[in-house]
């Protein structure tokens, strides 16, 4: 049995939450976003990144700001809105939930 597929799923139904936990720390462009969830191990392409940050925006969990480049045109730099801080408060403790229900059955 392969468990790629099943990764894979795991990873995506993450995503969402790992792109949150990361503007909670500062707002950061699309391809920053991209190189800190590599350098976590959660490999992301711009053509799965987009959409989800442009659904974000569009439930008003996320806004976004232009920013001046020295390396090109100005850079859309997303941060969480307060409804998005709140969003993500709830999925942590979701997240702490499943977790802690996952390391009990583990034992």
């Amino acid at each position: 049995m392969d468990v790629t597929n099943a990764k894979s799923q795991m990873r995506k139904g993450m995503l969402e939450f790992c792109i949150l936990l990361l503007l909670k720390r500062q707002a950061a462009y699309a391809s920053d976003i991209i190189q800190q969830l590599k350098e976590a191990d959660l490999l992301v392409v711009e053509g799965t990144l987009y959409p989800l940050l442009t659904r974000l925006k569009k439930d008003g969990l996320l806004a976004y700001e232009w920013q001046e480049s020295t390396q090109g045109p100005p850079r859309k730099y997303y941060c969480l809105t307060v409804e998005g801080e709140a969003f993500l408060n709830e999925l942590d403790l979701a997240w702490s939930e499943i977790s802690n229900t996952v390391n009990y059955l583990k034992q």
